[in-house]
């Protein structure tokens, strides 16, 4: 299993690239959010890889930051998203507006997305919601992709969706004081209709 790749960018298009590792040289799938973040043709980049595996075929998918990758692989656990599909839905908006679209449950905002029709953007919300926050697995938020407290993934949660530090912690801490025991994907929630009232 591939878990990252190190070396020179040998080309890039829209939705892969080549990179040179020690004279081999890699197709990577991408999206549109990494094609953005990459250096000009030559330099040395490191990208996070998702390896998918099928009987008649192997694909690479390069993300530049871990929580990219996160989401990503939460997108591909949602029953008829396949990994060329998720690349296609973290193409069609940023993470964080596609965050706040399945915590709000904001089906319009999904089925905008190209390829993406009012059935699979339901199943998104209905599959997502709750584990979107997992607390068990790595943060979608975190830029380590480590895993965070209730809390703490609460807090990051909301300033990845534009929230200042002192407000998310303000709102998190008070939410959890009403309701002990909110889950993540709840307190998010929460915290989104308490500042749109």
């Amino acid at each position: 299993m591939i878990a990252y790749l190190k070396g020179t960018l040998h080309q890039k298009q829209n939705e892969q690239l080549i990179i040179d590792v020690s004279g081999v040289g890699y197709m990577v799938g991408i999206s549109t959010q990494t094609l953005e973040t990459l250096p000009e043709r030559g330099e040395q980049i490191q990208l996070m890889i998702y390896h998918h595996i099928i009987d008649s075929d192997q694909r690479l998918f390069g993300f530049t930051s871990q929580k990219e990758k996160n989401l990503f692989e939460r997108l591909i656990t949602v029953k008829g998203i396949g990994p060329k599909l998720g690349l296609t839905i973290l193409s069609g908006m940023p993470a964080a507006d596609l965050i706040e679209a399945i915590v709000t449950q904001n089906t319009t905002a999904l089925s905008g997305i190209s390829g993406i029709g009012k059935k699979t953007a339901q199943r998104m919300v209905l599959e997502l919601k709750d584990k979107l926050f997992d607390e068990s697995e790595p943060s979608i938020v975190s830029e380590d992709g480590q895993k965070l407290d209730r809390k703490e993934e609460a807090v990051s949660a909301l300033l990845a969706l534009g929230f200042k530090k002192q407000n998310a912690r303000k709102i998190v801490g008070s939410i959890i004081a009403e309701n002990p025991k909110s889950d993540v994907s709840d307190i998010v929630k929460r915290a989104l209709s308490e500042i749109k009232r």
